[in-house]
């Protein structure tokens, strides 16, 4: 088989495979959904997975049973290997079957490996000759040049996508950035208000002490005035005005440190306040702005996890929903 054969192959179950993912995510969410990493209506892994299932199980095409197996291992390292791959490249993983009984990785699982043998055997036996045909009554000259022209536009659409991908990490990573600046600010301003109450309730004890001393210490003396009041009546009187005018006085002082200590507290509250504020309003942005392709991928597969910005990707995947709710 020569390269012009695996090309035209390739294109071919790569469109196919894309009306199948559509037709199954149609029936399960009903609604449609491009379900192909790329934009255009192409899904690649098909493609190649159909053209080494052609060019290795020929051979043993007329041996229904060595099909089916060969097919079924075939298939399944290929998705293995390549969630593997994309998992690596771009740190998501695309799909996952962690809760299927027996999957490996979360990558293939027995259930969908032998659908995928299902099919090689349909592809072998039915489709494939009928595509044979097609792409052998395709005058050869026009061929080429229609191949060409989807090897360009795939090119591009994959140079799209891998920016896509690369603008929605990058994006990712500053969503996690946000959120640890904003767990910050707020335990720190938690922090110094409970650090304020407590200070608060510190002092005024403190106060209530001071006074209960104070007190007693003026009550002993009074005392002690009022026996000698008789002998020393004008300079008790003073010497009580003036005990009375230090209490004052000292309390004043007190009343305007602890007025001054105050008033610094709310100004810091008030500043890590606004800062904490711009932080969110820095995520919320973040948040709203993403292009068509993140919003087409996160809705392409819906189950996608991120294996460096899990919580970022929960974030803007359930904006995304809200918005498309609200649509």
């Amino acid at each position: 088989m020569d390269l012009y054969l695996i090309l035209w192959y390739f294109f071919v179950y790569a469109v196919l495979g894309w009306c199948a993912e559509v037709c199954y995510a149609a029936l399960r969410t009903g609604h449609f959904v491009n379900r192909g990493f790329l934009n255009g209506p192409v899904c690649p892994i098909y493609g190649v997975g159909v053209v080494v299932v052609i060019l290795l199980l020929t051979p043993v095409r007329e041996n229904v049973f060595l099909l089916f197996v060969c097919s079924v291992l075939l298939t399944s390292a290929l998705e293995w290997l390549t969630g593997f791959v994309l998992e690596k490249l771009f740190h998501q993983k695309w799909w996952d079957y962690s809760e299927m009984p027996f999957n490996l990785n979360g990558y293939i699982c027995p259930m969908f490996s032998v659908l995928w043998g299902i099919a090689c055997l349909l592809v072998m036996d039915v489709i494939h000759p009928m595509v044979a045909g097609l792409v052998d009554n395709i005058p050869h000259m026009v061929g080429v040049v229609l191949l060409s022209v989807f090897s360009v536009v795939l090119v591009a659409d994959l140079a799209a996508t891998v920016a896509t991908m690369v603008g929605l990490n990058r994006q990712l990573r500053q969503l996690e950035e946000l959120a640890g600046k904003i767990r910050a600010a707020s335990n720190e301003l938690g922090e110094n208000l409970s650090a304020g109450v407590l200070t608060i309730s510190e002092k005024g004890a403190e106060v209530r002490e001071d006074l209960t001393e104070r007190g007693a210490e003026l009550t002993e003396r009074l005392t002690d005035l009022r026996d000698d009041l008789t002998e020393r009546g004008a300079e008790l009187t003073e010497r009580l005005t003036d005990l009375r005018e230090d209490l004052s006085d000292r309390k004043a002082a007190r009343d305007q440190e602890q007025a001054q200590r105050r008033q610094a507290r709310e100004a810091a509250l008030k500043r890590r306040e606004a800062a904490l504020a711009e932080l969110k309003a820095a995520n919320e942005e973040l948040l709203s702005t993403y292009r068509f392709g993140q919003r087409r991928l996160l809705k392409a597969f819906p189950h996608m996890t991120s294996t460096r910005y899990a919580a970022a990707l929960e974030e803007l995947r359930g904006r995304l929903d809200r918005r498309g709710r609200r649509s």
